[in-house]
This record gives C-alpha cells, sequence and structure tokens, in this order.
C-alpha cells in the first residue's frame, strides 16, 4: 500500500518525529488560513527507500542542514533516493519572516567556520555530480553571508572538483559588494528566486523588493556573462496572469537564462493560504509562452522546485547554449 503525504507540514514530521520543534513562534498571533484539500495531481509517496536513508544519514554525520527538510520540499523523498540534496547554509534560522515559507525566523547563530569544509565532504562523499546550495537570509551579517557563500564553493571544488555548483542565493539587499563576492567564486549557475509578482511583496515578502531582485540577476549577467542564470516563482498567491506574464518580459530584460513555476503550498495554517491550484494545463501553457518569451529553459508544473532535478537542468542549459551558438 502506497503512503500518501497529504501535506508539507505532516511531511515533515513523517520524516523525523524525534526533532519537531515548535516552529514560526513570529506567527503565532496570525490568524488561522485553513489548509485547502490538495488535488490528486499534487499528492506526492513518502520517502523510505535505503538510498534515501544512507543520503540522510550523510547528512546529519556532518551536521549540514538541507532546504529540503527545512522548507518542506514535496519531493525530498524523490530526490533524496536519488542522491540528491540542497543544502542550506548559515543555520536554519532566517532573518526574515515571508509569509510563505516554512524556515523559522529569529535570531540566527554565528557562522560555523567548520560548515564550508563539511559541506565539501558531503558532497564528495555523496558522489554529487550537481549540487544546489542555499540559504536562509543573514541580513544580521555586514555582507550577507556572501563570503561563506564563496568559501563553501571554494570547498566543494576541493573535494569534488567535477561536481558543478549552483547557488540559490538571499537578495543581499543593501550589502554593496556582496553580490561581487558570489560571482567572483565562479558558480556554474546562479539562481535567486522572485517568488511571486510585484503586487504580492508587501504581504508575501515584505522584507523584500521585486525590482531589487530583478536589478540582482541582471547585474550577474554584466559582472559574467558566461554563468547560467536562473529565477523562480510560485502561482496560487493571487497573482493574476497577465503579471506572471509581465514578469517574464522583466526576467528577460535581466537576460536570466532559466525559469522555474510551481504550485505554492501553505506549509501550516499561520501561512499564507492557497487561493487557488493551477491546473497541469495551465502549467503547461505558461511554459509554452516562456519559451516564445527566450528563456533557455522553462520548467512549469505543480511540483516544480527550484532544485527540483537541478543536475539534470544544468545539462539541458550546456546543450540549449551550445544549439544557440550553432555548435
Amino acid at each position: 500500500m502506497v503512503t500518501i503525504i497529504d501535506t508539507v507540514s505532516n511531511k515533515a514530521k513523517a520524516i523525523d518525529s524525534v526533532s519537531v520543534r515548535p516552529r514560526h513562534p513570529e506567527k503565532a498571533h496570525k490568524p488561522d488560513n485553513p489548509v485547502m484539500r490538495k488535488p490528486d495531481w499534487i499528492r506526492v509517496k513518502a520517502p523510505g527507500s535505503p538510498v534515501y536513508k544512507e543520503t540522510r544519514s550523510i547528512v546529519k554525520e556532518n551536521n549540514l542542514v538541507t532546504v529540503c527538510e527545512e522548507a518542506g520540499c514535496p519531493n525530498m523523498g524523490e530526490c533524496w533516493s536519488q542522491r540528491h540534496a540542497s543544502f542550506m547554509i548559515m543555520g536554519e534560522t532566517c532573518t526574515r519572516a515571508c509569509a510563505f515559507c516554512n524556515v523559522s525566523t529569529g535570531i540566527p547563530n554565528a557562522l560555523d567556520p567548520k560548515e564550508p569544509e563539511n559541506t565539501g565532504r558531503a558532497v564528495a562523499q555523496m558522489g554529487l555530480k550537481h549540487v544546489v546550495i542555499t540559504s536562509v537570509d543573514r541580513d544580521d551579517l555586514a555582507d550577507g553571508g556572501a563570503q561563506h557563500f564563496a568559501d563553501v564553493i571554494h570547498a566543494i571544488r576541493a573535494a569534488s572538483p567535477e561536481t558543478t555548483i549552483e547557488v540559490l542565493t538571499p537578495d543581499f539587499l543593501r550589502k554593496d559588494g556582496a553580490l561581487e563576492i558570489v560571482v567572483a567564486a565562479k558558480p556554474d549557475v546562479f539562481n535567486h528566486n522572485l517568488e511571486t509578482v510585484p503586487s504580492n511583496y508587501l504581504k508575501v515578502r515584505p522584507g523584500a523588493r521585486y525590482f531589487h531582485s530583478i536589478r540582482l540577476l541582471q547585474r550577474v549577467k554584466e559582472l559574467d556573462p558566461t554563468m547560467f542564470t536562473k529565477s523562480g516563482i510560485m502561482v496560487g498567491l493571487g497573482e493574476e496572469r497577465n503579471e506572471i506574464l509581465q514578469l517574464m518580459d522583466d526576467l528577460r530584460v535581466a537576460e536570466v537564462d532559466f525559469l522555474t513555476i510551481g504550485q505554492y503550498l501553505q506549509p501550516s495554517k499561520k501561512h499564507h493560504p492557497v487561493l487557488n491550484f493551477v491546473t497541469p494545463d495551465e502549467f503547461k501553457g505558461y511554459e509554452t509562452i516562456a519559451y516564445t518569451k527566450g528563456f533557455m529553459l522553462v520548467s512549469a508544473s505543480p511540483l516544480t522546485r527550484s532544485s527540483h532535478h537541478a543536475g539534470d537542468d544544468f545539462a539541458k542549459l550546456k546543450a540549449a547554449r551550445m544549439t544557440k551558438l550553432g555548435h
């Protein structure tokens, strides 16, 4: 019998009932938003394969945090069973409180100086061909954690030279020079998610600025035109179709190569409600339009997430660039 996991939060509990801890005290005062029942196309199987357990063991042994666990990703069972994992550096406490996010908010701990080395070792132990490195927002740090990102990239290069590296960074808002530090470390893919359309920012992503994020992505291309850039959004947060199409145009002005679009899933009653479930056919429509606007690669589906199939997608990006260049 197949076990079905119905909510992101239940999935996290099923994975590790021992480590359950109170989450989101900063949202405790907020009114409850009933969690909508998911349509059949969003159901996923519970994890549990031997490879999944081995991946989990390596993560724990190296004292690492994964966004897979912290964000309650619905694809975690599939990815970990294929030795894919996205590491979340700089701790598990974020300095912002986005209305959609399942990562805890508060005052973070000091950076772990051993984390770069531990991450590099874990990547080598897992034999990863491609790794995604993301982080919480660290507005408390002078550079937003940019140098720590660079240190992790260098450590992975030293421990596993053949592994390609994708970073999914915060916006480095009001952190002059931070972006330049990360780009100089030469990740293979630079990802920064817009998350939603600009009209939603005040209620969904209040600590961020839409056009700052657009400019961040544009600046990456100015610093290194050869670096692949990537961004993603969630749908189901009350956005209008024409707003999504305008967002696509904004990203193309910034020369972003790769767009991901996935369904927002409400982590708890204290988070922003899901206002609608977008059908697979609607996702296909968005994908088709995005390609006509010039994106090199598009992933649009209910279960699409920034890091899902990232290694395969990187290979597709390289192939698409070669085709574009006529090779």
